[in-house]
């Protein structure tokens, strides 16, 4: 089978629209990707992506896909059928038999057409068949619902029924053009056309289209700007507008710029203003409800103070009687009327007050209330600042951890929490703060949930981070002793934005923590306290492994180390990630010496002719020299013996470098015996002999770097 000539029709085009109910904004970016993918793995599929390029857009009211170059139809494949045998298909005098009319019958082709194919069962006769490709339109009439079918959303429903149609909003109309006529074909039992519907107010719900230019023109003068990055420049534009007139700057917020452009259509950004009385409340909190449930810009003066304005972003071409800006203003008023409230309320008692109201506050039905969790995290808390007394820590500074993790959680029970849940963690440090507790330990309280991301801040002094440390480590440990494993996108707890968040912390403070001992350090915190649950070693060494995988992921995708690299140092243990991290450094460094690749592939010998002879590394069987029969024998125990004192007092000292020097420099040694002596001998003993010495060379010189995980293809 092979195809024809390629066609020389022109190339098509393709508009195809989903027009809803408001979709929720911060789904709407990945909507688009995702809608981008399933399109062109369905053309993909049926051969007609050559060519072809796909762009998607979206706004609140739509999903759009634009299709440039695409092919009028299939290309034709050439088929070869086989029919019966030579001897069957001809008589004695080679005139065809009945066997070979009805074949080329069937074939719908004249008998003097057909030909003989060699096989390697013998002659066949064969005839040549055309098989059309079908045409574009007959195709996607066919694909396109699967696109959006397809889609994957957190939750989706249900609007004709239950059994009716799914997706995230009810679909209103659908917009399927193929080189400027409409697709016949049926999406949520509504028939394609060439209709869209322009913004809700400001536009035509009647807008007749031809192209995507066409398309794209008309929505636009019906008050629907589809590029998202147009109108993400639209208000980035006016923000900096007002900014400049006002003589302020807009408060940073480049997620929020994010989400409001997917928010409006027709973006317009306003100044609204507040009562500079609201003032005396933290900014955090004023920026909170302003950001948070208002999706306002704060402003900033030149000092970087709060101003009493905000910035507004609304669905509208304009705010002509000021009818909009009146009811931003009034609704955020009563925002901070709600916010001081709260504030004033929660003031009336202290912030440990707060701490038995916690035990009818759930963390996880298996692992207790918060009050539960609060007493866990003051152990390891306490462990945690026990073990840095090196770091200059003294026993004082054992004591504000604890209270610190006494009152991290405590905000949880207040209003202001319950109103604003963002704030937990900075409205507990602002309260402590406020009621007379040291700094150390109101910056501690305020910080502990910190880092929640990669490119967040670690907590700014070592209070908090044995804190934030506690709580992660509890989170990690404590869940997955009860079975909750992050599964796909499903991570309820945040394990996993917890273990970034403990390497994170670990490496850039340089902190000397043992993950392991942590790790059994939040194990007997969960039998100490409630629920007095016992952990098992295999998963304390589960617990290990997962915050493992995300240090793995930091080192290669962070800080671009080999993929190679970061598992020759991980196989050399790495439960210290610090000291990890300054053997990665020294790997990279000697890496691409002479001696060090040759070396590493000796050691992948060495490490399958032990595995296949079932030599573990840790049966440490004593060498006899009086059992070596050459002089590379020999020399290799000695190099070995000298090289390994060496590497010993360069690893005491930090110098990981140095010391992987020493052990590249064994190579020509470590050469001359392959060359010179047949490990696998006919003599038990001096074929066992021979294998200690290998078992020894691997275990001394894999503390540093595993050697024979370098190379190799995801090496390289």
């Amino acid at each position: 089978m092979k195809p024809s000539a390629p066609s020389k029709s022109r190339p098509l085009e393709l508009v195809f629209e989903i027009g809803c109910e408001e979709i929720p904004a911060g789904m709407l970016s990945k909507a688009e990707e995702e809608l981008r993918a399933n399109v062109e793995k369905l053309l993909t599929a049926e051969e007609l992506s050559a060519g072809t390029v796909v762009e998607t857009f979206s706004t609140s009211r739509r999903l759009s896909a634009w299709v440039q170059g695409l092919p009028a139809k299939q290309t034709d494949v050439e088929l070869e059928v086989t029919g019966p045998p030579k001897s069957v298909a001809y008589d004695s005098v080679g005139a065809p038999t009945r066997a070979a009319l009805s074949f080329a019958e069937k074939q719908r082709v004249h008998v003097n057409s057909l030909y003989l194919l060699q096989t390697p069962k013998g002659e066949y006769l064969a005839a040549k068949q055309i098989k059309s490709g079908r045409t574009a339109e007959q195709i996607l009439t066919a694909v396109l619902p699967r696109t959006v079918h397809d889609l994957t959303w957190p939750r989706s429903m249900t609007w004709t029924g239950l059994g009716g149609p799914r997706f995230i909003r009810p679909i209103r109309w659908v917009v399927a053009i193929l080189d400027g006529k409409p697709l016949k074909l049926t999406i949520t039992g509504l028939t394609a056309g060439n209709v869209t519907r322009g913004h809700r107010f400001l536009g035509s719900n009647a807008i007749r289209v031809t192209s995507f230019a066409d398309y794209e023109k008309k929505l636009h003068s019906n008050g629907v700007i589809l590029r998202a990055a147009r109108r993400q420049e639209k208000i980035a534009k006016e923000l900096e507008g007002l900014a400049k007139r006002g003589n302020y700057r807009v408060h940073e917020d480049p997620e929020l710029q994010k989400l409001v452009t997917y928010l409006n259509e027709y973006p317009t950004v306003i100044q609204g203003d507040f009562d500079p009385a609201f003032l005396n409340l933290p900014d955090e909190i004023l920026v909170t409800v302003m950001r948070d449930h208002q999706k306002y810009f704060a402003i900033e003066n030149k000092s970087g103070e709060l101003a009493p304005h905000f910035l507004a972003v609304i669905n509208a071409d304009e705010d002509t009687k000021g009818i909009i800006r009146a009811g931003h203003e009034r609704v955020l008023r009563a925002r901070f009327a709600d916010a001081r409230f709260f504030w004033e309320s929660d003031q009336k008692c202290r912030l440990a007050d707060y701490l038995s109201k916690l035990e009818r506050v759930t963390y996880e039905s298996r692992l207790g209330s918060y009050r539960d969790k609060v007493e866990r995290i003051r152990d390891i808390a306490r462990w945690l600042t026990e073990q840095w007394f090196n770091l200059g820590m003294l026993q004082a500074h054992v004591a504000e951890a604890d209270r610190a993790a006494e009152l991290a959680k405590c905000d949880l029970a207040t209003e202001m929490v319950r109103e604003f849940p963002e704030l937990q963690g900075i409205v507990g440090g602002l309260y402590a703060r406020a009621q007379g507790e040291p700094d150390e330990i109101a910056d501690a309280i305020y910080d502990h949930y910190r880092p929640v991301g990669l490119d967040d801040p670690i907590p700014r002094n070592l209070t908090g981070c044995a804190v934030a440390l506690a709580d992660k480590v509890d989170s990690v440990v404590g869940c997955l002793a009860v079975g909750i494993v992050p599964t796909g996108s499903s991570d309820p707890y945040g394990l996993r934005r917890a273990s970034l968040g403990i390497v994170k912390i670990i490496l850039e403070k340089k902190l000397p923590v043992s993950l392991s001992l942590a790790i059994g350090a939040a194990a007997k915190a969960l039998v100490t306290h409630k629920p007095k649950r016992g952990v098992t070693p295999g998963q304390e060494a589960k617990a290990l492994d997962f915050i493992l995988d995300r240090a793995k992921f930091v080192f290669r995708e962070r800080e671009q180390f080999g993929y190679d690299e970061v598992s020759a140092v991980f196989r050399a243990g790495a439960d210290d990630l610090v000291d990890a991290q300054k053997r990665l450094v020294a790997l990279k460094a000697i890496r691409k010496s002479k001696n060090f690749e040759p070396l590493a592939v000796s050691f992948k010998r060495i490490r399958k002719i032990l595995e296949k002879a079932g030599v573990p590394l840790t049966n440490e069987r004593h060498v006899n020299p009086e059992l070596f029969e050459s002089a590379a024998e020999r020399d290799l125990h000695s190099a070995v013996r000298t090289a390994a004192s060496k590497v010993l007092s360069f690893k005491r000292g930090g110098k990981y470098q140095e010391a992987l020097e020493v052990i590249a420099g064994l190579r020509p040694t470590v050469d001359r015996f392959f060359d010179e002596v047949m490990v696998m001998a006919e003599k038990e003993a001096v074929r066992n002999n021979r294998l200690a010495l290998l078992a020894e060379l691997l275990r001394e010189f894999t503390t540093v770097a595993d050697f024979s995980e370098i190379g190799g293809e995801e090496g390289s």
